[in-house]
């Protein structure tokens, strides 16, 4: 198959662009909610929690407050990124052109991740300066970074294709994903929790994304590191599938 690298690479620099556009809502609202984070919960709440298996308490809960960052950016990233051109009707200039779904989905999604990566690599410079942080795998922290963003950023574009406004469009990383990362273990340990929650959480997805992510920075996770990195394919395979669908029969867009 023949890559129209024209075509892909004018819809990644636009989604970009955009990016540096609205650089302060994009970048500087991120850091200074992560910031209070630390400020609130690592040091209100870590004085009174001295460390967990070992780890200061702000250490401790970087690399869930960062997965909180890369759901929630990545997916709000996409789906504005795909739902505007349908808001607008700029949408059929995009299907009119040369180029494939595939090409379509992959510069979207490209430019998602990318966004989301930036982000995360500010969050994660951000919290050095408050913790100290150590990586004792760095070739699986980005690895997961990297896995993370992409699956986050496809399941982003899926709901900005099945989204016919922007409250829907708002609802998955407001109501859903971010429950779910405080939910998950981004603060605390599940050891911490009773034995019926932890039962209730092993059933909660973000946990395994948030303990692989943690396993990367300081050896230690409440699960299997490839039970982690198995849950994340897993789930990216299903969002290639749904996406592959509704824009086969062209739900939501060819109306």
């Amino acid at each position: 198959m023949r890559i129209n690298y024209y075509g892909l690479k004018s819809i990644y620099l636009h989604e970009m662009d955009r990016f540096l556009r609205t650089l302060g809502q994009s970048l500087l609202s991120p850091v200074i909610s992560t910031s209070l984070y630390f400020i609130v919960f690592g040091s209100v709440i870590g004085s009174y929690v001295q460390n967990i298996d070992g780890i200061s308490y702000g250490s401790y809960i970087v690399p869930g407050l960062l997965m909180l960052t890369l759901l929630t950016q990545s997916i709000s990233n996409t789906s504005f990124g795909i739902f505007f051109p349908k808001f607008n009707g700029t949408i059929y200039e995009i299907l009119a052109a040369p180029i494939s779904t595939f090409e379509i989905v992959l510069a979207f999604v490209s430019a998602g991740a990318t966004k989301t990566l930036i982000v995360g690599i500010v969050i994660f410079l951000t919290s050095m300066f408050f913790v100290d942080v150590q990586v004792q795998f760095p070739l699986l922290m980005i690895f997961l970074l990297i896995l993370v963003s992409f699956t986050f950023a496809l399941f982003g574009f899926l709901i900005g294709l099945l989204s016919k406004n922007f409250e829907q469009m708002s609802i998955v990383p407001s109501l859903v994903i971010t429950p779910m990362v405080f939910l998950g273990g981004s603060l605390y340990s599940l050891d911490m929790l009773p034995k019926f929650w932890q039962i209730v959480t092993y059933f909660n997805p973000v946990v395994y994304l948030i303990n692989g992510l943690r396993f990367s920075f300081y050896g230690i996770s409440d699960f299997n590191i490839w039970l982690s990195i198995g849950t994340m394919v897993l789930f990216l395979l299903i969002c290639i599938t749904f996406v592959s669908v509704i824009l086969k029969k062209g739900y939501n867009i060819k109306s």
